[in-house]
């Protein structure tokens, strides 16, 4: 007669065997990623929240990057600004040298041409 014989003890390790390998693969991957979510499957809810906070992460690094181009933008402005009031000081002070009278019409005429 034939039979088959079935070594019951083997089957079972054999099962938790594959089992702790499937869980050594997973803890290997969050090892790996340094994530503590990985997948949906890991935790669907941690990893909706972990994603909305990276979203907002990069907002605030846009953000970030906005509020330099607008101190860049108005130093550039404060510098032209200072400028402008560097030329208006001068265009006064020729104002005051064409006053004097003891100018001559040639003098007056240089001073015109730097006012100008």
């Amino acid at each position: 007669m034939l039979g088959i014989n079935t070594n019951v003890a083997s089957l079972t390790a054999q099962k938790n065997l594959s089992g702790s390998g499937i869980g050594l693969n997973n803890s290997i991957a969050r090892l790996s990623s340094g994530l503590r979510v990985n997948s949906a499957k890991d935790d669907a809810a941690g990893l909706a929240i972990a994603e909305r906070m990276q979203a907002q992460i990069r907002g605030f690094d846009v953000a970030g990057r906005n509020a330099n181009d607008g101190i860049s933008l108005l130093q550039v402005a404060d510098g032209a600004m200072g400028k402008i009031s560097d030329n208006l000081q001068r265009m006064r002070e020729l104002a005051v040298q064409a006053k004097n009278g003891t100018l001559n019409p040639t003098d007056r005429v240089n001073l015109n041409r730097e006012y100008t």
